[in-house]
């Protein structure tokens, strides 16, 4: 009684210090639109002398047309090639040799550029962003160049990596009209097909400033910071093609879907796919929270039951897609060495059905909540994190202040959401499973 008791105590000293700091901490920012349509955030933080610049632009793999998938994460690629002042293959290095560093990413609704730079060199990543916006080079030389890179990377982290092709499979067996069922990176066949007209006109529809925010956070002066935006941003032209935004709605699921991969692997793997509904959505609070039950650490009741007490597993876990429409709700297991993929699917399935049956415990949940704030006090803590969730909750959410307030909407999801979420979307109808298996277990034809 006494652990459980200094247990107890723990966990809610963490929660109030987390919940605290979520409070008193307020992030202050600046934000506003230039008149060719750029949205800019500033946040000031003189805390350390360094800045992050990035750009998020609103195009990820669901903006793509039929036949033509992988534009997205190619011109992720792309857009480090140079610009017209900017020499072809300089642009890393020149972050580098100013101290910096510098990544990019994407995914099925947005495309994501920073820069984390020394402040003294806040110009230089302004500069390099306003550039790689109005003059990237689309151009036969970086067009095949990046071909054979993208190709390269799809072949090393899908093609040839065990358990690699497991979104592409789920995805692709969970959507059907949806283009979220062809993920970011797309086919060689399409890539391939296309041709220099198409490159460059995806390039003016989508990275223009009218489909992009610029989000800034670090040792900044935010009257200086806004006479820089003006002088390497106000004179770009705003893009004068509509920007496509797909409406399709995926159909009701109303059965379930399986699929057996055969994959250069030693041990089955269970995964399980279920339809859940946009990011931002009340239940999808419930439904992230969900999550962390399920397998936010050691402790959490996936790895608890599963690896640990019952040894079916090497690793089980759940994840939640964020997306910006009905997404997806995932569990993935790797089985133990001789354990039977049936076995292991059964014992996923039950930590499923006993969240749906019993009521978690008032110890349990305080533990979860106490785990959602501290994660939204660390996704906040570096001026990187702010950057981009700044950029994020504008863009999706249309209001970047929820970096201050969006884990209210956490706080308010009761035991009673997490069990009725549970029994609403995780069911045998709603969902995809595969089950991937050595070769050397495929029968010969």
């Amino acid at each position: 009684m006494k652990r459980k008791l200094i247990l107890c105590l723990m966990w809610c000293a963490t929660g109030f210090a987390a919940f605290a700091q979520t409070k008193s901490n307020k992030i202050e920012f600046t934000e506003y639109t230039l008149p060719n349509g750029l949205h800019v955030i500033l946040h000031q933080d003189n805390s350390t002398p360094n800045v992050a610049v990035s750009v998020l632009y609103h195009v990820g793999s669901k903006n793509e047309v039929k036949g033509r998938t992988g534009f997205a994460h190619f011109f992720e690629h792309l857009m480090f090639e140079g610009t017209e002042n900017i020499e072809r293959g300089q642009y890393m290095n020149m972050v580098q040799a100013a101290g910096g560093s510098l990544n990019a990413n994407t995914s099925f609704d947005r495309t994501y550029y920073y820069e984390l730079l020394p402040s003294n060199q806040l110009a230089l990543g302004l500069w390099m962003e306003a550039e790689r916006m109005v003059g990237a080079k689309v151009d036969e030389v970086g067009v095949e160049t990046q071909r054979k890179v993208v190709q390269e990377e799809k072949r090393m982290r899908v093609d040839n990596q065990p358990y690699g092709t497991i979104l592409e499979n789920t995805f692709g067996l969970a959507y059907k009209e949806h283009p979220y069922k062809i993920t970011p990176i797309g086919t060689f066949e399409d890539l391939n097909n296309a041709k220099i007209e198409e490159f460059r006109d995806f390039y003016k529809t989508f990275y223009v400033p009218n489909n992009a925010t610029l989000s800034i956070a670090g040792d900044i002066n935010i009257g200086e910071t806004k006479k820089l935006i003006e002088q390497y941003f106000a004179k770009i032209p705003k893009g004068t093609q509509a920007i496509p935004r797909p409406n399709i709605v995926e159909p009701d699921q109303k059965e379930e879907r399986r699929k057996i991969v055969y994959d250069n692997i030693q041990l089955p793997a269970v995964i399980q796919a279920y339809h859940i509904p946009a990011q931002g959505t009340e239940d999808h609070y419930a439904l992230s929270m969900l999550t962390t039950l399920l397998s936010g650490g050691k402790s959490a009741r996936m790895p608890k039951a599963i690896v640990d007490k019952q040894q079916k597993a090497v690793a089980a876990l759940s994840i939640p897609f964020p997306t910006e429409d009905p997404g997806l709700f995932l569990t993935y297991a790797i089985a133990n060495m001789g354990v039977d993929v049936k076995d292991l699917e059964a014992a996923v399935d039950a930590e499923i059905d006993l969240v749906k049956k019993e009521m978690i415990s008032e110890r349990e949940f305080q533990k979860l909540r106490n785990q959602m704030e501290s994660q939204f006090v660390q996704q906040n803590s570096t001026v990187a994190g702010r950057a981009e969730n700044l950029a994020n909750y504008h863009v999706y959410y249309g209001d970047a202040n929820l970096i201050n307030n969006e884990i209210d909407r956490y706080m308010k999801v009761t035991k009673e959401d997490i069990q009725r979420v549970a029994n609403k979307y995780l069911t045998k109808n709603n969902r995809v499973v595969l089950h991937y298996l050595p070769k050397s277990a495929q029968p010969s034809n």
